[in-house]
């Protein structure tokens, strides 16, 4: 029985992943839940997996569960997310928080050595090279929640790193990839995805490819491959969920229904694989079909290569001006044009420099958003 850690259970990841228990309660138990405001779907969760220790962010929300659950070990504001990632009475901890928020409590797992089931990409593009020493350091393992790199990390099992050609990373091309992008798009038409459900925040990343932008950057640290092996394919299908070529020409991919409990699944089950019901009828697919992608019409996927080249800094860059702009787009204060526009000033204005650590990296998230929303009262 392996117990879990699931920070964001509440949200699209971490109630996939409880589906995933479910299926198998055999093989999984449930020590530790944290969410951010959605009370009433985390007082559902409790009732149902019996965690040990939970976590919310409001104190209001803390005392309220107190009441409610008085034998439960709960944790609430700043401080209490970093104390409940630092407990090791769990086996698997699954990092589902959106953005720069799963950075420490994900690092904090790494470091007691734990096995992290990953579905937040800024740990990698914010962490980098810091995350990737730890875990060496630490004896942890880092497995990928995305199908992306999960469908990768299978197509290299039992392969020779020294053979691997390039790295194909399909992408749906989100909602706008045969339409237009102008200023007047809407935060609901970008939030309709052709594939996939998915929380706010990576669904506009898709809508921008800036998502396959940050899965470059993370499939060059969890694979050891430079950017430039590493290419994007757009496979509106999502049937093969990426690729790996080898050194003689051949290419294996990785072919499912998309359906995120898949690579969840096989994150938890890892080296394991965990019987499902999805299957793929080959016979209703009439064609697999692959494109080039538009670097002119997405100039967020542009943004992030030339940050994955410019060095560590530039990625907490990156991501830091992305993650307010998608904020301010949402809340309806910035066109769905600013956000390249935007995050494409910030790294012209900043000077690349040395990040010794998470602190540093921390600091300088939280400079580039101050630097941001000053930019943003001045320009827009």
């Amino acid at each position: 029985m392996k117990e879990l850690a699931i920070f964001g259970s509440t949200g699209s990841i971490g109630c996939s992943t409880l589906n995933v228990v479910r299926q198998h309660r055999e093989r999984f138990s449930v020590s530790i839940l944290t969410a951010g405001h959605n009370m009433e779907r985390l007082i559902e969760q409790i009732r149902e997996f019996c965690p040990r220790h939970v976590y919310i962010i409001s104190q209001q929300d803390a005392d309220r569960l107190h009441s409610l659950f008085p034998g439960l070990d709960i944790y609430s504001g700043p401080q209490g997310l970093d104390a409940i990632s630092r407990l090791t009475d769990f086996e698997i901890g699954v990092s589902a928080l959106v953005g720069i928020a799963g950075l420490r409590p994900t690092y904090n797992m790494i470091r007691s050595g734990k096995t992290v089931a990953l579905a937040n990409k800024e740990v990698l593009v914010a962490g980098g090279s810091l995350v990737m020493e730890a875990v060496a350091a630490c004896g942890a393992a880092l497995l990928t929640v995305d199908s992306e790199h999960s469908a990768i990390l299978q197509c290299l099992r039992g392969e020779r790193r020294g053979e691997i050609a390039r790295l194909l990373l399909t992408a749906s091309g989100g909602p706008f990839f045969d339409k237009p992008i102008t200023d007047e798009i809407t935060p609901a038409q970008a939030l309709c995805h052709p594939t996939w459900k998915m929380g706010p925040k990576i669904t506009i990343d898709s809508a921008t490819m800036m998502n396959k932008g940050f899965e470059i950057i993370e499939a060059r640290w969890l694979f050891d491959i430079p950017p430039e092996r590493i290419q994007v394919v757009i496979h509106r299908q999502s049937i093969v969920h990426s690729m790996v070529e080898f050194c003689d020409g051949t290419i294996m991919a990785n072919l499912a229904p998309p359906d995120m409990e898949i690579p969840i699944a096989y994150a938890l089950g890892y080296p394991e694989r965990l019987p499902s019901a999805h299957r793929l009828d080959l016979f209703d697919m009439k064609a697999l079909e692959f494109q080039k992608p538009d670097f002119e019409k997405f100039p967020c996927l542009r943004l992030a290569l030339e940050a994955a080249g410019a060095g560590h800094s530039a990625q907490v860059v990156l991501n830091a001006a992305n993650e307010v702009m998608v904020d301010r787009f949402l809340a309806g204060k910035a066109r769905f044009t600013d956000i390249p526009r935007v995050v494409e000033a910030m790294l012209c204005r900043h000077a690349a420099a040395p990040l010794e650590d998470i602190e540093a990296v921390l600091a300088l998230d939280r400079e580039i958003r101050c630097k941001t929303a000053e930019y943003l009262e001045t320009k827009l």
